[in-house]
C-alpha cells in the first residue's frame, strides 16, 4: 500500500507541478474514489446538448473533456504499471489533441463515458493499491524526462481536479448563491 508521502519536486518534470499540487493531504485512495463520485454529481444532471458545449470556438466540448481525463489516465496509469514493477524502457509522450481529433467523444452519451471513467478509475485504483513502498519509488523515463511511480499516481489524480477546476470555471454555471 503506498504511504501517504508526496512526490518530491526531483521526482517528476517541471510540467506536472500543476497536477501535483493539485492533490490535497490525507488518504490518496479515498481522494481517487471521492474524484469518481465528485465528477459523475457534477455532470451526470447534464443533458446531451449540454454536453456539446464549448465555452469558446476551438474549445473541447464537456464530451471531449471526459474523454480527454478518461484517455490520460489510461497512459499515465500504463506509465506508472511499467514503471513500479521496474521497466527502465523510455516511454513516449502523446500527443493530446489527436486523441481528441480520432476519439470520436461526440458520437458517445455522457453516460457511457462517465461510465468509462468509473471503470478506468476502477482500474488505476486496483493498480494503486497493489503497489508496496518499493514500487512507488521506482524511477523511469516519460516523455523524455524521469519520474517515478509515486508522481505518477498524484498526475493521475491532479490532472482530473485540474480539468474538473475548468469544467466548474467555464463550462457549467455558477451555483445560485442566496
Amino acid at each position: 500500500m503506498m504511504t501517504q508521502k508526496r512526490p518530491e519536486k526531483s521526482e517528476y518534470a517541471v510540467f506536472y507541478e500543476k497536477y501535483v499540487g493539485l492533490v490535497p493531504g490525507g488518504d490518496f485512495l479515498e481522494n481517487l474514489r471521492e474524484q469518481h463520485s465528485t465528477l459523475l454529481r457534477l455532470l451526470s444532471p447534464l443533458t446531451e446538448a449540454q454536453a456539446e458545449f464549448r465555452y469558446a470556438p476551438g474549445k473541447w466540448s464537456i464530451k471531449e473533456v471526459v474523454g480527454h481525463i478518461n484517455d490520460a489516465e489510461r497512459i499515465f496509469a500504463y506509465r506508472l504499471l511499467r514503471i513500479a514493477r521496474g521497466d527502465q524502457t523510455p516511454l513516449p509522450g502523446f500527443e493530446q489533441e489527436g486523441y481528441i481529433a480520432n476519439g470520436n467523444f461526440s458520437k458517445r452519451t455522457l453516460a457511457d463515458l462517465l461510465e468509462e471513467f468509473a471503470l478506468v478509475r476502477k482500474a488505476s485504483i486496483a493498480l494503486i493499491r497493489s503497489l508496496d513502498d518499493q514500487a512507488w519509488m521506482r524511477r523511469g523515463t516519460a516523455s523524455d524526462k524521469e519520474i517515478t511511480a509515486l508522481a505518477l499516481g498524484f498526475i493521475i489524480a491532479g490532472h482530473e481536479r485540474h480539468h474538473r477546476n475548468i469544467l466548474e470555471e467555464r463550462y457549467l454555471p455558477p451555483v445560485p448563491r442566496n
